[in-house]
């Protein structure tokens, strides 16, 4: 079940596009103020977010930023201001779409669906696949230059999240929150040892350090 983050403020507002969203099969997790979308976006794995523009704390233009600065997830963004020079921000943050309220729920799920249909790389039957490196999701078997690669379960976990997000940096403390889980008390090092074992198995290539923020997945 693919999940979405729904920011919006207007209880009412958010309930609706939840409570649709929910019948058509997807999982809805609600933020009503910037911050909770935060914490919840580096707390959990989503395939989608959908962001109010204003709202309270940090609003929906500094989240978009943030969010995509760290992932590459399809972002909606829903606001009430329409004129050309918003919706060119929007885009030049990094948004996917650009909703103008009041919309029809129709025309959000018609996105939706066309937006989490775009994949980044070849996906085949469970399969993804970049360069000469391939992951079954199903199977969790990972293949590099046509060797089976033995990772540990953790190691698994944190090479599809690069590749999901290939080209993107993904800090330390978004790699703890979402594999080793959000109470995890451990200290960041434990990213770089994991780090540093992936490596070794992908013959020290493609994993790259980006300093002061954590690692991105290259294709070389």
């Amino acid at each position: 079940m693919e999940r979405i983050l729904v920011l919006e403020d207007e209880d009412k507002m958010r309930k609706v596009v939840k409570n649709f969203l929910v019948k058509e099969g997807y999982e809805v997790i609600e933020a009503c103020d910037g911050q909770e979308a935060l914490d919840l976006f580096y707390e959990g794995i989503f395939d989608l977010a959908i962001l109010d523009v204003m709202v309270p704390k940090i609003d929906g233009w500094t989240i978009c930023r943030k969010l995509r600065k760290e992932s590459k997830i399809p972002i909606i963004m829903l606001t009430a201001r329409s004129t050309e020079d918003d919706e060119l921000f929007g885009f030049d943050l990094g948004a996917d779409e650009y909703i103008t309220k009041p919309f029809s729920l129709k025309i959000l799920l018609a996105r939706v669906k066309a937006l989490l249909k775009r994949k980044d790389s070849i996906v085949e039957n469970n399969s993804l696949k970049v360069g000469k490196l391939e992951i079954d999701s199903k199977s969790h078997k990972v293949i590099f230059c046509d060797e089976i690669l033995e990772l540990t379960p953790k190691e698994y976990d944190m090479l599809l999240m690069m590749v999901k997000n290939k080209d993107m940096a993904i800090s330390r403390e978004r790699f703890l929150n979402q594999i080793w889980g959000f109470d995890y008390f451990g200290d960041l090092r434990t990213v770089d040892t994991h780090v540093k074992q992936l490596r070794k198995k992908l013959g020290g290539k493609h994993i790259k350090t980006v300093r002061g923020v954590g690692y991105r997945f290259e294709e070389e």
